[in-house]
């Protein structure tokens, strides 16, 4: 089974000032996050926007991404979305252009039952070689994916993760117990990394690695050798900047937060919209605080 490693990031999309996708920030990024703690990157995700992406663009991420990469880690791409037929196509899309595998968010909008959602995971798992990250976000997507279905998802061959960003311990928890040993969970939540691994997950697809990448891999890494209270002290040293990097919808906070700390990745796409000037001074109190001490 291919490892994705315990730290991943959810990598935003670099823009110019015309607000197109900048390839030269994106290699400065790639190059800065392998540095810096990252063992896989995810590409086009939900933290990447997506959902203004071109396919076109998600492409030559993909591509770019892969080549400056150089494998010092996994690349995973974002391919999913709530048109089947349009996620076949860009995955394979994606295969041809060499990433190590393809996260698969839960369709938005259109809200299907478990068994469309079975349905549709399972139809693009049959449709690729590569291995495939299921994303649950019930907050953005409108609906649960339930322990039952990540059971007979997990079952697929080529499925052999998910990113559980429901909050829900139990649930978690539960979907751990249900599936295979060698399926992994991962939190979506950066807040609940320590607390999804004390019962049984495998790691984070984290949106603050961007800036505390180092430091989570060390909370990661003293976790599973052992040393939890050392851990739980560097959660709870970090969980004030992982509440506070979602003060609004993300990539926002973040994108700013990059910006101040001198790594070049633009602004976002409309309908998001830039930081307020008070949510901009908590940014820049938040980084004094945490990152530039």
């Amino acid at each position: 089974m291919v490892d994705f490693g315990r730290l991943i990031t959810a990598m935003v999309t670099p823009f110019n000032e015309k607000g197109e996708v900048d390839l030269n920030k994106t290699t400065d990024l790639v190059n800065y996050l392998f540095e810096n703690g990252t063992e896989s990157i995810v590409v086009a995700g939900t933290t990447g926007e997506s959902p203004t992406l071109t396919k076109e663009e998600k492409v030559s991420l993909f591509s770019h991404v892969v080549k400056i990469a150089q494998g010092r880690g996994k690349i995973i791409a974002g391919t999913g979305g709530n048109n089947t037929a349009q996620s076949i196509e860009l995955t394979k899309l994606a295969e041809q252009v060499g990433v190590d595998g393809i996260m698969l968010v839960v369709p938005y909008y259109n809200k299907p039952s478990q068994e469309g959602l079975y349905q549709h995971f399972k139809t693009i798992a049959e449709n690729t070689s590569l291995p495939i990250m299921l994303y649950n976000i019930p907050g953005r997507s409108g609906v649960n994916m339930n322990t039952y279905t990540v059971k007979r998802l997990a079952a697929v061959d080529n499925i052999v993760a998910i990113k559980e960003a429901s909050g829900d311990l139990t649930q978690m928890s539960d979907i751990i117990r249900e599936t295979p040993e060698d399926f992994r969970l991962y939190s979506g939540d950066d807040k609940l990394t320590i607390p999804c691994m004390s019962v049984g997950g495998y790691g984070i697809v984290s949106v603050a690695s961007h800036l505390v990448g180092l430091r989570m891999k060390e909370m990661i890494e003293a976790f599973v050798d052992g040393k939890t209270t050392r851990a739980a002290e560097l959660h709870r040293e970090l969980l004030p900047f992982f509440e506070g990097m979602f003060i609004t919808s993300n990539p926002v906070p973040l994108k700013a937060a990059l910006e101040m700390s001198g790594i070049s990745v633009g602004g976002v796409r409309l309908p998001l919209v830039s930081l307020t000037e008070s949510e901009s001074q908590f940014i820049e109190n938040l980084l004094a605080r945490t990152v530039k001490r």
